[in-house]
């Protein structure tokens, strides 16, 4: 299987990472062929380019598109592609096998040469930053490249970003970045201006629902039923199709705009979201919380136990990592209760759609008496007015409004249409 098999429906991106991978393993080769005849280390042969530049390898790429859509799969795909070490590639074999110890290794996040960053706290800082930094000033360690994807690019802070545009200007040979944010707005100018820009879409649902069955071995129907509930997320998909309780959490989610008809519904709502978005923060701080805490405890030299007393001048690294933990813990119930409201835009998308009679498959067609329950009682024109509380108040999230207040309103509005 090659690595872009599970880049769902990005036919377009695909073919330009899979020359611009040819293209850097001509670049590899050809420095392996000229060390070997006395050339200096380190000096690159300038890359081919076909007419249209596509194949041309560059140093860092903007992988961007909607959530879902798979921009972190697909710089991961690459990253295996660049080490790809199999033998056909002397037979003119496309690198990105799959197969071979530099693919797997790329892609399960074990190659000395390729450094997966992924964040679950609200943004990347300078320190983090700069370690990132000065290893991209390193040679591969074994590999072809050295290859660092940043799938959270768009949670740099000012400053980080000003740090990471030093390495992008500068690049070490054989480095490569690879960013990915929603849109290209979410990155600094400086930095995507100098990064190959790459724009993914949302992969179809039958698509989506495809890469369900074959490869997490979902039944049809259930991976149909998630694919179409997700309208193309990949990983929201595969999540509802193998999770019980996300199921639940979603049921119940679906079920609100029936309960808005007084205020005290609108709040007793509100509340209950809130509630659920922090439950899931909770599962999340009792699966690692405990586990790093332990970790840290036991790196210190603490004495066994929890209560075990800490040597002394240790209790600021343990206080940096409660920090880190109550910052991870505010994202995990920012992220649920975002993905709570994405699933209440798409119960008003389909009520919408029946209003307007769109010959359009309804994404929540298991609760198809409730959507036809709201589409009756109400205009499309309050419909628009209801997606738009919704929108406001992911808006109202993003700028740190408290979530409580934020998600009353948005009730309130939902019961005003």
């Amino acid at each position: 299987m090659a690595v872009w098999d599970d880049v769902v429906g990005q036919d377009r991106v695909t073919a330009q990472l899979a020359a611009a991978a040819r293209d850097a393993d001509a670049l590899v080769t050809a420095e392996h062929a000229g060390a070997g005849a006395g050339a200096r280390p380190g000096e690159q042969p300038e890359p081919s380019a076909d007419r249209s530049g596509a194949s041309q390898m560059t140093h860092a790429w903007l992988f961007t598109g909607p959530p879902g859509s798979g921009r972190s799969t697909a710089a991961r795909a690459f990253a295996a592609a660049l080490q790809c070490v199999s033998p056909d590639r002397a037979l003119g074999g496309a690198p990105g096998c799959g197969f071979c110890d530099g693919c797997h290794t790329s892609l399960v996040g074990t190659h000395a040469d390729v450094e997966i960053v992924r964040t679950d706290l609200l943004s990347i800082g300078v320190k983090e930053t700069r370690d990132l930094v000065r290893r991209s000033s390193l040679s591969p360690a074994g590999g072809r490249w050295q290859v660092i994807v940043l799938e959270d690019a768009d949670r740099l802070t000012e400053g980080a970003g000003n740090v990471l545009l030093k390495a992008v200007e500068e690049p070490a040979p054989r480095t490569v970045w690879l960013l990915c944010a929603p849109s290209v707005e979410d990155v600094l100018p400086t930095i995507r201006s100098r990064c190959r820009h790459l724009s993914l879409r949302t992969p179809p649902v039958s698509a989506v629902a495809d890469v369900l069955v074959r490869r997490d071995g979902i039944e049809p129907a259930a991976a149909d039923r998630a694919a179409r509930a997700t309208q193309g997320h990949i990983g929201r998909a595969r999540r509802l199709a193998t999770d019980e309780r996300a199921r639940a959490r979603r049921a119940a989610v679906l079920t609100l705009p029936l309960r808005v008809d007084d205020i005290g519904g609108c709040l007793k709502a509100a509340q209950e979201l809130i509630d659920a978005a922090g439950e899931d923060a909770k599962q999340v701080a009792e699966d690692v919380d405990t586990k790093e805490t332990e970790e840290l405890r036991a790196a210190l030299g603490a004495a066994a136990g929890t209560g075990g007393r800490l040597p002394r001048g240790t209790a600021g690294a343990m206080k940096e990592l409660q920090d880190k933990q109550k910052r991870r813990s505010t994202r995990t119930q920012r992220d649920s209760l975002d993905l709570a409201l994405v699933d209440l835009t798409g119960f008003y998308r389909d009520v919408l759609a029946l209003q307007m009679g769109a010959s359009v498959p309804l994404a929540n067609d298991e609760v198809r008496d409730s959507i036809h329950r709201i589409a009756t009682a109400s205009s499309p024109e309050r419909t628009l007015r209801r997606i738009e509380a919704v929108i406001a108040c992911r808006e109202a999230l993003d700028r740190n409004v408290a979530p409580l207040l934020a998600v009353e309103a948005m009730t309130a509005a939902l019961r005003a249409g």
